[in-house]
């Protein structure tokens, strides 16, 4: 290979493919307890899988190609969704769908809100803030796992202000 030209002390230092450095990250997953290890290095990419052998994989750019393959589908669901309005998250934190485990979420796919609507609460530095709709309409799709952590900006909510 041409990559051995340079000295062979630097590329070893550098080299992520390096046999002894292999076993060390084997000996560091079996005493943490991990499943898998994904390092990356430039286009140098090694993934090691507990219970399989390790896979060693050189990244690549994508292939222009692969969008094409997959267009027909991502191309008809923006069409559908085209008229929909999405309610946003206005800050990061953890999403809950209801005030409590016990009672049924505020808002659910089929129902009808208006502006002032709670959708939502999310909990940020342990402060429960309670998300009005913003918009009227028939919520369309939820797009947030009870409990799951949210970031500025994520869609919440897909609403059809039509409805």
């Amino acid at each position: 290979m041409s990559k051995m030209a340079g000295p062979p002390s630097k590329e070893k230092e550098g080299d992520i493919f390096d046999v002894k450095r292999i076993r060390r990250l084997v000996e560091l997953m079996n005493e943490h307890e991990l499943a898998e290890i994904d390092l990356r290095q430039a286009d140098q990419r090694i993934r090691l899988r507990k219970g399989g052998e390790p896979i060693i994989e050189v990244a690549r750019p994508a292939a222009p190609a692969a969008p094409a393959s997959g267009g027909a589908a991502p191309a008809a669901a923006p069409a559908s969704d085209a008229n929909l309005v999405e309610i946003k998250s206005p800050m990061i934190g953890t999403f809950y769908a209801s005030s409590s485990p016990e009672t049924p979420p505020f808002v659910k796919v089929g129902d009808h809100i208006g502006p002032t609507s709670t959708v939502c609460i999310i909990e940020a530095m342990k402060v429960f803030n309670e998300i009005p709709a913003e918009v009227s309409g028939l919520v369309v799709q939820v797009l947030v796992e009870n409990g799951a952590p949210v970031e500025f900006g994520q869609p919440l909510y897909k609403i059809d202000p039509n409805k």
